[in-house]
């Protein structure tokens, strides 16, 4: 896929904290089920069985083909909270996406950080300005099984179909009630997915990924709101992660990651870096800044893998 361009165009319409690595260091730093079941119905005030509407999420944005996406990641510790916010187009298809993800500024309110281009693929996570010695001509290639977050973290926004896979692992969910988002009728769904559950349902390009996480967070289960327009369509889903801070005696960190997808149908058009673009050096840590294992220095970016 490197250095391949895809171009959709469909006619569907409707509309001080220690994290693991990529952009959630730097911005600390400086501040079962594999939801193929037939024949459920969406109508009626619930659309049918919660959880069986919730494993299938994720196959009704294929169905739409792509959309567009905002997206906005919350972190707190000791008292410490940050949001990390992100914009961009997915294709659901290929599992392609481009975001623009901008950090939070420094307390002094002048944001010291450049927006960082992400291109989010399957295995892989590309960042462009991803800074700490990398040039600005060249991208971090990171693979994200290796991960002990599965990247829904790591990139400061959760990639939107690894967001959608987290429901097949849906073991409880309620039907909340009817609401808008966005001026878009849906329905409102709260409950708690299981990361290992999800990993076994998920497509080949998250599965590794997912079971990285369950077993790199504090817990493997994930509470979750998931807001479904009348074609079962994901318009909104927040989830709420838990792990190490990868310090001794450091607590946990809790994440809400919140994603919003409209605009089904848009155009997507993402190029993958060639070998030559991406990185092959190391990241200089940056104070404050750990591995994703916890390990301070130097964090090594394999450009072949």
């Amino acid at each position: 896929m490197v250095g391949r361009e895809r171009e959709l165009r469909s006619g569907r319409t409707g509309g001080g904290l220690a994290l693991a690595g990529g952009v959630v260091c730097v911005c600390l730093a400086g501040a079962g089920c594999s939801g193929t079941g037939q024949g459920a119905s969406v109508e009626g005030a619930g659309g049918g069985d919660p959880v069986a509407v919730l494993h299938r999420a994720a196959d009704r944005l294929v169905a739409a083909g792509s959309a567009k996406a905002r997206t906005a990641m919350q972190m707190a510790s000791g008292g410490t909270r940050v949001t990390i916010r992100g914009e961009g187009v997915y294709d659901f298809e290929e599992r392609l996406g481009q975001l623009k993800v901008r950090l939070p500024q420094d307390p002094a309110g002048t944001s010291e950080h450049r927006p960082i281009t992400e291109l989010l693929a399957p295995g892989a996570l590309f960042m462009k300005n991803r800074g700490a010695g990398v040039p600005d001509d060249k991208w971090v290639r990171v693979e994200t099984d290796s991960l002990s977050d599965g990247n829904l973290v790591t990139g400061g926004a959760t990639d939107p179909f690894a967001a959608a896979e987290v429901l097949r692992g849906t073991r409880t969910a309620t039907f909340v009630g009817r609401t808008e988002v966005a001026g878009t009728a849906v329905r409102h769904y709260r409950g708690t997915a299981d990361l290992a559950r999800a990993a076994r349902g998920a497509s080949e390009g998250n599965r590794k990924a997912l079971a990285a996480a369950a077993e790199g967070f504090a817990t493997a289960e994930v509470p979750f709101d998931a807001y479904l327009d009348d074609e079962g369509r994901i318009r909104k889903v927040r989830h709420r992660f838990s792990f190490s801070n990868g310090q001794e005696d450091a607590g946990t960190v809790d994440v809400a990651s919140t994603t919003l997808l409209y605009d089904f149908g848009a155009a997507v058009r993402v190029r993958l870096p060639e070998d030559e673009d991406i990185y092959a050096g190391k990241i200089a840590a940056e104070p404050g800044d750990t591995g994703d294992s916890g390990d301070t220095g130097d964090t090594a970016v394999d450009g072949k893998n």
